[in-house]
């Protein structure tokens, strides 16, 4: 092969279609999550009285069980929780010393303000790991495989934060918002660039298609994440309906991941040392999985509101330092337990290569 040939011809897949799981369950967590937050995202903007209702129900079945979820590597059993201890009882610990004092100073907007970008970076940063799963199945192991596809990943994201900094809302989520400030130039800049890609990156999945090299469940992904992304960021103008489609996009991949993970954790039956979440993990008992991690979100923060309200505290303020210290230390938590470079994680996904 020429020099010329391999600069323009894109990598081979030794697995094609490149499933995680299988087809019904890999289009269910493409697709399926991207569709249910785009139309919800397009619902609200036709009919804004939908908001608190799709957020309830985004709240109450996934945004609660994907905190929960992330409680199955840490406590469900003692080997876990012994070996994450410190993330379990520590972390937020330390989140309350470190952020109370931070409210206390400077006023309810660094709450609104440090969520904004830390969860723009969290879900940036999980649909990546998830992409990398996706290359890595369809057997894209090469350095020059990457570049382009992390630019794909990155850029979007990057020119929607940008955006929404330059946007400036002033609130957010009810509360106050200070934002870093982005001149007009930098956010056109940036898109210009972020379309530039995006016509590489199709150009050479149009390529692959034509040449039947095309990794079909990793092109699907990217697709979707660009697709979420650029409507949450840049298509919606209001704020929080944006942020509410990538939160439904972020929990119910981040639900069904975890509960893939942990069914191939589990795929040669039950284990006698981690007997509770390998019975609930095997495939016969998804929905007694589901229904657990709902029913146990459910019951410790329907205790919360109880607490809040008992306690009669200033009930908006108080209510988003806890709930924002629980968002917090999921993300610290998600950023240590999930890397899917450590070989663990690598055998129970099935991931021969390194990531």
């Amino acid at each position: 092969m020429s020099a010329h040939e391999t600069v323009i011809s894109p990598p081979v897949p030794t697995n094609p279609f490149g499933w995680i799981r299988n087809e019904t369950f890999d289009v269910t967590l493409i697709m399926g999550v991207a569709g249910l937050s785009l139309i919800s995202g397009w619902l609200i903007c036709l009919y804004p009285e939908l908001f608190p209702r799709i957020l309830f129900m985004d709240l109450w079945f996934l945004g609660y069980h994907h905190v929960v979820a992330t409680f199955t590597r840490l406590t469900f059993d003692m080997d876990s929780y012994r070996e994450h201890k410190f993330l379990v009882v520590w972390v937020p610990i330390i989140l309350v010393a470190v952020l109370v004092p931070l409210v206390y100073l400077l006023g309810s907007w660094i709450l609104a303000t440090g969520y904004l970008y830390w969860q723009w970076y969290h879900y940036m940063r999980q649909s990546f790991g998830i992409s990398r799963v996706y290359q890595r199945k369809a057997g894209l192991h090469s350095a020059r495989d990457n570049y382009l596809e992390e630019a794909v990943i990155y850029s979007v994201p990057v020119w929607g934060i940008l955006y929404r900094s330059f946007q400036n809302p002033g609130t957010f989520l009810g509360l106050p918002l200070k934002v870093i400030p982005v001149p007009p130039e930098l956010v056109k800049a940036v898109g210009i660039l972020t379309i530039i890609i995006l016509g590489v990156w199709l150009g050479t999945k149009l390529l692959a298609f034509t040449q039947q090299r095309l990794a079909v469940a990793h092109t699907l992904y990217q697709t979707s994440h660009i697709l979420v992304f650029w409507t949450a960021y840049i298509l919606i103008p209001d704020l929080n309906v944006g942020w509410l489609v990538m939160n439904i996009w972020h929990n119910a991949q981040y639900v069904l991941f975890v509960w893939m993970y942990n069914n191939h954790r589990f795929k040669k039956g039950v284990d006698p040392a981690h007997w509770f979440l390998s019975t609930i993990s095997q495939t016969q008992n998804k929905f007694l999985y589901f229904g657990v991690c709902i029913f146990i979100a459910g019951l410790v923060y329907k205790m919360i509101d109880l607490f809040l309200v008992y306690f009669k505290a200033p009930v908006l303020p108080f209510a988003v330092l806890v709930y924002q210290t629980i968002n917090f230390h999921h993300y610290i938590v998600d950023g240590v337990v999930w890397k899917i470079r450590k070989k663990p994680i690598q055998q129970t996904l099935g991931l021969t290569a390194p990531v």
